[in-house]
Order: C-alpha cells, then sequence, then structure tokens
C-alpha cells in the first residue's frame, strides 16, 4: 500500500490549522467559602437564612454567548457555604420584569426556560466535572462532565436538593449536594474547580462567572476555583435501590398455540447498588435488573447489510458510561467507521444467538425467550486524586432455553449459552491532564456446555487497545492514537463462518490477500487511529486515518461496521461568533473522504461543503452537498466480487424557528442522486413542538424516505458451476411518526408518552445478473437485465432462463416486503422521595407483515391496531437507601 501518500495527506493538511487564534489566557477567579458556623439553611428557595451572611456575593458574571466577554442583560449573584456532610449554593437571579421568568417544567434533565446551574471540578483534574441544573420552576438537571467538555452525560442522576422562588427583584433558588455525591480526595485545604452559568431565557443569553472566550478549546480547564474547604472527611457512599414490578401483558390468543392464550403474568424483584469502596472509588452492582419502563427502539430496516446501531437506554449501562468509552475513530467529518468500538453494551442481555421458528402447519410451536436474562452485573469505577480513571465491568447472562411443542410434547432446546462479559479500563492522567495515556481490555467466555447447536458461536472473544490524547498550545492543539487487537476461539465452523461474516467476507473471489482457512480454530486482528487536530481560534481543523485488519473481530461485545479497510479523513471549519444584524453565529465546513483496502485498492472518495447559521430572530438553519467521485463496494454482492458504483451527489438542508417559542417547527431533507439516476434517495422530515402550557409540551415528528436503486442485491445462487449474483431494481418507501408528550404534574411527578408507528415497503422489479466486469463503467457493463424470468405468484417465486434454452435454469423467492411496526408506552413516574420512584407503564406493541402491493397509508390503517397488539401493564416501585 501507499502509505508514503497517506502520511503526505497527513501532514500537508495540517497547515489548514496554523491560522488559528492564539489568544492569551484568562485569569481564573476565585471564590471564598466557609464552613456553617450556626445551623444550616433551610432549603426552600429562601435566602434569608442568617447562615448566608457569613459569606460575600460573588457575581461579575459575563456574556458567554452572544455577545462573548460583554456585559450581562440582567446580573447574577452566588455564595457557597458547607459542613461535614453537605455542599449549600444561593443564587439571585435579578430580573427587571419577573412578570417575564420562563418557568416551563419538563422531565428531570429538560432544561426548560430560565435556569443556573453549577459545575463543579472536585477531583480538580481540569477534565471532568460533576454539573447541577436547577429551572426557575423547579425542574433539576444533573450531568458528569467529562473529556474537558465535550462529553456531558445526562444519565447521572444523584441525589440532591433544590427549590425556588419568583420575587420583585427575579428569582432565587438555593441547593444542598450531599458530599457523598461528589468524589474528591484527602487534604487539609481543598481547591475545586468551579463554574457557574445562567441562561437568561428571554434573549437566549449564556452568561458565566469565569470568563471564557466562546472560540478556546475546553471548559473544565478554564474553570475558576472555589478556596476555603477544611476539615471535611471523604464520604464513603452506601446507596441500596431494591425494587419490586409486577407486569400483566395481553394479547391475541392463537388457535392450537399453547404459548399464546391471550394473557400471562409474573412478579419480580431485583436489587440496584452502590458501595463507596474510597471517597471517589465506587462499586455499582445490579441483580436481576429490569427495564420494563426503558423506552422501545425506534423502527429501523435497512438494505444494506449493515449492523443498525441502538444507543443504550437501560440505566444500569448508561450511567458511568464516558470511563468505559472506546469509540475506535470519533472523526468531526463523520462516516460509517465512528460507531466502531470495543464495548457496546447492548451486546450484554440482548435477542438469543440461535433461533427457532414456530411451523403451526406442522403443530410445531415454540416458546423462545426475546431477550437474554442477566442473573447480575457490577461496575467498579471511579478517578483517583492522582489521575487515575478506573473501570471494571462484570456480568453474566443467563442459559436460555427454548420449549417447543408438537402435539402436547414438550421438549427444550439451548438458544444461548451461559455467558461472562468482562470491561476493563484504565486512563491516567499526566501534566495536569493535558497527555492521558489510557487502555482497554474486553472478554467474552460462553460455556458451550457441548451443545453441536452452538457450535456457531465464538467460545471466547478478546479485545484490546491503547490510546493516548496529547494536548499543547493551552489545548488548542491535540495528538490522538489509538492501537487495538481482537482474538475470538472457537470450533472451526465458528471460525469459519466469522470469515464469511457480512463484516469480513474472505471468500470473495477477487479479494487475493485473503484466504479462507477451514481449519483454523482462532482469528487475530488489529485496528486503530492516528489524528491531529487545531480546535482553537476561528479556523480549526482535524485530519488522520483509521484502519481496521481484515480480521478484526468485536462484535461479541463491541461494535464493529466493516473490516480490510483504511479510512483517511479531514475536517476543517471557519466559525463567526460575533453577532451581527443578520447573524447570531456562522460556521463553515469542508470533509474530504478516500478509504482503500489492505491489498492497497482504492475504494472510495468523495469531497463534501456545508455551513450551519443562527440568524437574528434566533431561527436555525444549514445545508450541504456531498460529491462522491469513486465507489467501491465488496459488501454490496454479500461475497461477490467488488462492485462499482456509480458516481452521485447528495445535498442536504435543514431549517429551525425559534427554540423560545411556545409553538415550533422544523424541516430537513437529503437529496441523494447518482449518473443515470441508478440510484435515488429522498428524505424528508420535520417536528413541531407545543408548549400549551408551561407543564406540558407535545412534540410531533414525521418522515418520510424514498430509497431506489438499479443494482440492490437480492440473493447468490450457482448455475453450471458459476455463482449468479441476483439483484433488481427497488422501490423502498418508509414511513414513520414519532409523538412525545410531556405532563409535569411537579416537578417530582410526570406523565409520558412516547409513540411510533413505523411502516416500510419494498418492491423490486428488473431483475438482473452481475457480469463478469463488475467493475465496468456503466451499468451495462456491470449488469445483464433477465429476458426470460416468469412470476409464480401461488409459490411466490420467481423463475428464470438463464442460458435461452426454452427452460428455466433456477429460481429464487419474491423478495417484496411491507413490514409495520408500532411501539408505545405511556409512563406516570413520581420520585416520591429524592432517588426513589414508582412507575407505572402502558405499553403497547405490534409487529405485523402487510401486503406489498397495498398503498402505504393504507397499510399502515389496517394493521396499526390490529389483533396481534400486545399490551404490557406494568407497576414498578423502587427505593433508594442512603448512607
Amino acid at each position: 500500500m501507499k502509505f508514503h501518500l497517506l502520511i503526505f495527506l497527513l501532514l500537508s493538511t495540517t497547515s489548514f490549522g496554523l491560522t488559528a487564534q492564539q489568544n492569551d489566557s484568562i485569569p481564573k477567579r476565585i471564590l471564598f467559602t466557609q464552613a456553617v458556623k450556626s445551623d444550616a439553611p433551610q432549603i426552600d428557595g429562601n435566602i434569608s437564612d442568617a447562615c448566608w451572611e457569613q459569606v460575600e456575593w460573588s457575581g461579575n458574571y459575563q456574556q458567554f454567548e452572544p455577545y462573548n466577554s460583554e456585559a450581562p442583560t440582567q446580573e447574577t449573584k452566588l455564595k457557597i457555604l458547607y459542613d461535614a456532610k453537605n455542599l449549600y449554593i444561593a443564587y439571585r437571579c435579578y430580573d427587571d420584569e419577573p412578570d417575564k421568568i420562563e418557568r416551563r417544567m419538563s422531565r428531570r434533565d429538560g432544561f426548560p426556560g430560565d435556569w443556573i446551574e453549577i459545575n463543579i471540578d472536585s477531583y480538580h483534574d481540569l477534565r471532568s466535572a460533576f454539573s447541577f441544573t436547577i429551572s426557575a420552576s423547579g425542574v433539576k438537571g444533573d450531568e458528569f462532565i467529562s473529556n474537558d467538555g465535550n462529553n456531558w452525560d445526562s444519565n447521572w442522576n444523584p441525589i440532591w436538593h433544590a427549590k425556588t422562588q419568583v420575587d420583585e427583584e427575579g428569582w432565587t433558588a438555593e441547593i444542598k449536594i450531599p458530599l457523598s455525591q461528589l468524589r474528591f480526595g484527602e487534604a487539609e485545604e481543598y481547591v475545586w474547580g468551579i463554574q457557574s452559568t445562567r441562561r437568561y431565557f428571554r434573549k437566549e443569553e449564556r452568561d458565566t462567572w469565569q470568563p471564557i472566550r466562546l472560540n478556546e478549546p475546553g471548559w473544565v480547564s478554564r474553570f475558576g476555583e472555589l478556596h476555603g474547604i477544611k476539615d471535611i472527611k471523604q464520604q464513603r457512599q452506601v446507596e441500596i435501590q431494591p425494587y419490586i414490578s409486577a407486569q400483566r401483558a395481553s394479547f391475541t390468543a392463537e388457535e392450537g398455540n399453547p404459548f399464546a392464550t391471550g394473557s400471562d403474568a409474573r412478579i419480580t424483584a431485583g436489587l440496584d447498588g452502590r458501595i463507596g469502596v474510597t471517597s471517589d472509588l465506587t462499586l455499582d452492582f445490579t441483580v436481576n435488573p429490569d427495564f420494563g419502563q426503558v423506552e422501545a427502539d425506534p423502527g429501523a430496516l435497512n438494505l444494506n447489510g449493515f449492523q443498525i446501531f441502538f444507543s443504550e437506554r437501560r440505566p444500569f449501562f448508561i450511567e458511568n458510561r464516558n470511563i468505559f468509552n472506546y469509540s475506535i475513530t470519533e472523526a468531526e467529518a463523520g462516516g460509517n467507521f465512528n460507531s466502531d468500538g470495543l464495548f457496546y453494551s447492548r451486546r450484554i442481555g440482548g435477542a438469543p444467538h440461535r433461533r427457532i421458528h414456530s411451523d403451526p402447519d406442522e403443530n410445531y410451536f415454540v416458546d423462545r425467550p426475546d431477550n437474554t436474562t442477566i442473573l447480575g452485573a457490577a461496575k467498579f469505577s471511579g478517578k483517583t486524586e492522582n489521575g487515575l480513571s478506573i473501570g471494571i465491568l462484570e456480568s453474566i447472562t443467563q442459559r436460555e432455553m427454548a420449549t417447543i411443542d408438537i402435539l402436547g410434547e414438550r421438549t427444550q432446546e439451548v438458544v444461548e449459552p451461559l455467558t461472562n462479559f468482562f470491561v476493563g479500563r484504565v486512563q491516567q492522567d499526566f501534566r495536569g491532564g493535558n497527555t492521558v495515556v489510557g487502555g482497554m481490555l474486553t472478554a467474552v467466555n460462553r460455556d458451550l456446555n457441548n451443545d453441536p447447536e452452538l457450535a456457531f458461536l465464538h467460545e471466547s472473544a478478546y479485545s484490546g487497545g491503547l490510546d493516548l490524547v496529547h494536548r499543547w498550545k493551552d489545548n488548542q492543539w491535540v495528538f490522538t492514537g489509538k492501537m487495538l487487537w481482537s482474538r475470538v476461539n472457537g470450533s472451526t465452523e465458528a471460525i469459519q463462518s466469522t470469515q464469511e461474516a457480512f463484516e469480513h467476507l474472505f471468500q470473495r473471489p477477487d479479494a487475493e490477500h485473503l484466504e479462507i482457512d477451514t481449519t483454523a480454530n482462532s482469528l487475530m486482528g488489529t485496528g486503530g487511529t492516528f489524528k491531529i487536530a487545531n480546535y482553537g481560534g476561528d479556523w480549526i481543523f482535524e485530519t488522520g486515518m483509521t484502519w481496521r485488519s481484515p480480521e478484526l473481530e468485536l462484535n461479541d461485545i463491541g461494535f464493529l461496521v466493516n473490516t480490510d479497510e483504511l479510512n483517511y479523513f479531514f475536517w476543517g471549519a471557519r466559525r463567526w461568533t460575533k453577532p451581527n444584524n443578520t447573524f447570531r453565529r456562522f460556521q463553515w465546513n469542508y470533509n474530504h473522504w478516500s478509504r482503500w483496502d489492505f491489498s492497497g485498492k482504492n475504494l472510495y472518495r468523495a469531497v463534501n461543503t456545508n455551513s450551519h447559521q443562527q440568524w437574528a430572530n434566533f431561527w436555525s438553519s444549514g445545508c450541504g452537498i456531498t460529491y462522491e467521485n469513486l465507489d467501491i463496494s465488496k459488501n454490496a454482492l454479500r461475497g461477490g466480487p467488488l462492485l462499482r458504483r456509480p458516481n452521485g451527489f447528495g445535498i442536504n438542508a435543514y431549517l429551525n424557528t425559534d427554540s423560545r417559542k411556545k409553538v415550533q417547527f422544523g424541516l430537513n431533507t437529503f437529496q441523494g442522486l447518482s449518473q443515470n439516476n441508478i440510484v435515488r434517495v429522498q428524505s424528508y422530515g420535520g417536528y413541531i413542538q407545543l408548549q400549551p402550557t408551561n407543564a406540558m409540551s407535545v412534540n410531533i415528528s414525521p418522515s418520510f424516505d424514498r430509497y431506489q436503486r438499479q443494482e440492490q442485491y437480492v440473493t447468490q445462487l450457482e448455475f453450471e458451476g458459476d455463482k449468479r449474483y441476483i439483484n433488481a431494481r427497488v422501490d423502498q418507501q418508509t414511513i414513520s411518526l414519532t409523538v412525545r408528550l410531556n405532563y409535569n404534574i411537579t416537578p417530582d411527578l410526570t406523565i409520558q408518552y412516547y409513540g411510533q408507528p413505523f411502516i416500510s415497503r419494498g418492491r423490486y422489479q428488473d431483475f438482473n445478473k452481475t457480469t463478469t466486469t463488475p467493475l465496468g463503467k456503466t451499468f451495462e457493463d456491470r449488469f445483464t437485465l433477465f429476458e426470460a424470468i416468469t412470476y409464480d405468484s401461488e409459490n411466490e417465486e420467481y423463475s428464470v432462463d438463464d442460458n435461452d434454452d426454452r427452460a428455466f435454469d433456477y429460481s429464487f423467492g419474491n423478495p417484496d416486503f411491507n413490514f409495520i411496526q408500532f411501539r408505545s408506552n405511556l409512563v406516570l413516574r413520581w420520585e416520591y422521595v429524592p432517588g426513589s420512584e414508582l412507575f407505572l407503564v402502558w405499553s403497547q406493541g405490534a409487529n405485523a407483515s402487510g401486503d406489498p402491493n397495498r398503498g402505504l397509508t393504507r397499510s399502515l390503517s389496517e394493521n396499526l391496531f390490529g389483533d396481534n397488539a400486545r399490551n404490557v401493564f406494568l407497576v414498578k416501585a423502587t427505593y433508594r437507601f442512603l448512607r
């Protein structure tokens, strides 16, 4: 491979960032606090408690945006006190028109209306912090900040207390944060980093206590300092949260199916807990976790064969997930490789790998679990005062069995083995966090128990990586390097299946650098990323390369889209952040990409430019155009030879109205078109956001997508000793509508509704076969249309006369489809005491296959609330014991 060319591209593009502005550092402000000398303040929003007189107000907030470093529209002040157990904060947010203070409500972490927050870097590592936000309406928000402000995790849910009041001068707030919810080391006197931000809603203004320039890289490293905390002891947190859940499901009974009687019920119990091993390291654990109140995944169906990435929604795996993150690339330019990572928590507790289906015609019925049961899981995580970040996760999932009923006689067959998952992550800060060195190790071990039915699974899978982040020039310049490896072990059947899987395709006839080893019982591969960036000033850029060797395999516990590729990427931008009469802010971006396989063949080239702006009237918009001038796919024929795809353009645009208004809407579209109309993609989406009252919000988001391709893969088969790769013209149309409703009875008592009907229909015609020149320049060079093809509607089968001898040579099934899905849940959530919750849940789901020849809306209306709907009613109660 011509690696010298890649190195030249990488180094030459760094000059793009040399014009980045170099700013002198802004002096850090210092706020002094004292220990409470009398009674602690009562947390009621009234800041008249005598103890608040011990310390002076600290004000002089400055605008962060829109007019950076200028005086704020309204003045803000804060005070901080502490005692042996808690940190206390008081705010005075002045407002000349208190009747116009926006007191919208939302569920926790909604950040509605006017709000104020404090960020506390109690580690004082200049990299991470704990954020506590309180809105004028009393809604709490909390986030864990990591990577110097590049990651804000709102799934961190500590126990703390806050109240607000509105008066003739504006509004006030009081906060009590137990020290057990923070992490800090041992010291005689502490210095913590702090930052406070106020949102002044009417002007969409952000004011900060510690001034910070808008284009500076980093956030936590720019905090001011809190001085004066003495003689406090490390708080070893102990939290136990048992739960009990009662669930009843109702559905349509199926005649003859003993497993579909129309209803079932169950009661479960479990336990979540957290123990502070030290003040900065905690052990989280769960026994028989229940995720019945978790929102369902959105509908998705694609035809390209690649895996679909779904975000994690289960609380145990969400909290502290930043510690376990090992995303391989994270390129600003984007790309399919951006979703690759060593740890993808959705692998734990997923659907069983072995699939056994019912056959009612043969009186063969199967009761198969939808998901693998998580028997237990534990996480040991935290960060020491010396800058060592540690994360260890261990989980065990149950051996799952399917029950098979044949005319009343029942047997059981294994569908998933007992499995142990392990993840270990360490990172060490140097140079005050400007250099971070880390590593990760994952392991999956399955007890296959000599079950021949599970021989297709890996018996064990291991992966690991080393990573380095180095920042210099006041954090403006960043170098990132990651190198990783994987090894999977199993039967020769399992390893051959991996070599032939969609992500690898060793069987490709034109891949001379690849060869299937039918005797191998292990497979080992590598991958990595190197990139350099400048994020400071008006001109910024990032460029680098990332690779996946053909043998790399991460999908036992990680997420891997593709292998056998080396990608080069570049992203650059110019930012205008000072408002004028037209824009509040404006940004222009440029990207380009190129890809090679490990034989050195160039597979892909594309360039893109786009812009994003917020207008003076608070509307926002953006548009972009991408040109692909080379696209050769090694996956399109599912193990067949490389296939040239046509060059083409893609255009995207969006428009959003003022987010402060009680009626908002947004529109977006993507239009893709290739040469000679071989491929056409149309996508339309939008939303309308309604705020009829402060307590209620409604969001309705429809979308319509149409995907047309003349060369869509259908199937492959043998004929006269050769492979036939069958393709067709496909017309796929997809409609979805997502509805969300939130109603706050109080800040701690909410009703939430989510619903999404989804339908995707695909119809195929103009069937063809790939020629012996799949890299030809024209469609006719690459494909030959079938002239002698007939369709048997009774058997739903196409038959083809391939050699013009007036006899059918082979046949294949009708690939048309019409998939209909409906998912919804209605949740009443009551946090009756901080950290303890009651859930009342009604969820409804339905899947159906409709007639592909019917219209989309008709198919949707006929199947949306059909007889196959499943209703689940659930009551779940938790109680959080805190010591």
